[in-house]
Order: structure tokens, then C-alpha cells, then sequence
């Protein structure tokens, strides 16, 4: 597989789930440093939605990219860490100030 970097948007697959957690096969950005996907065997990373969302940010961040399939939204509180055998083909890169947007709105849910 090729390598996995940190701001891009891939298709997972985040099957099984429980409770609330978004499932099924979606795309997701990749937050982890490209040395941690390299080497771990895992990546981290947030699910995205169509769905239009309910609360604002700092749960979703909408995502402008031609590449995505529908209009999208990051869901900030969905992160998860994924096997990198999850991970599929690439869809777009996010660039450093939706990167920026993303951790911020992390900070904003879990604190410092």
C-alpha cells in the first residue's frame, strides 16, 4: 500500500461500530504524523458525513474539496484509530489551515 499521510482524506472502513459511532465505508482525514502511520500500523483519524450537521463547530468542520464525492463535514468528535488495513484509496488532501481548523476543534472538545 502506499504510504499514508497526515491531511489526507481516504476511504476506510469502519465497520463494526457500536452505539453512535459512524460506520459503514467513508471517508476520513488521517491527523497522525506520517512517521506514526508508517511505523504503527495504525493511523488516526476523523470520519467525515454528508449529512449536514446539527451543531456547528467545534463537532463538524465542512471540508470544500471537488474531489469528495458530496458535500462533507468533518465530525471533530469521531476520531478514531484505525489498522492501516482499513485504509483505502486516496480522495483529496486537506490543506494546513483545515489541519489547523481540525486540532483546534479537538482541543476545543477534549481541553488542555
Amino acid at each position: 500500500m502506499a504510504k499514508i499521510l497526515r491531511g489526507e482524506i481516504r476511504w476506510a472502513n469502519l465497520d463494526p461500530t457500536m452505539g453512535q459511532e459512524q460506520a459503514g465505508e467513508r471517508p476520513v482525514v488521517i491527523l497522525s504524523q506520517n512517521i506514526f502511520n508508517e511505523r504503527s500500523g495504525t493511523v488516526i483519524a476523523m470520519a467525515l458525513t454528508s449529512q449536514p450537521p446539527r451543531a456547528g463547530f467545534p463537532l463538524t468542520h465542512e471540508l470544500v474539496k471537488p474531489q469528495l464525492p458530496k458535500r462533507s463535514w468533518v465530525k471533530i468528535s469521531q476520531i478514531r484509530t484505525l489498522s492501516t488495513n482499513r485504509i483505502g484509496k486516496k480522495l483529496a488532501v486537506i490543506d494546513a489551515q483545515d489541519l489547523t481548523q481540525l486540532l483546534a476543534g479537538l482541543n476545543a472538545i477534549i481541553g488542555d
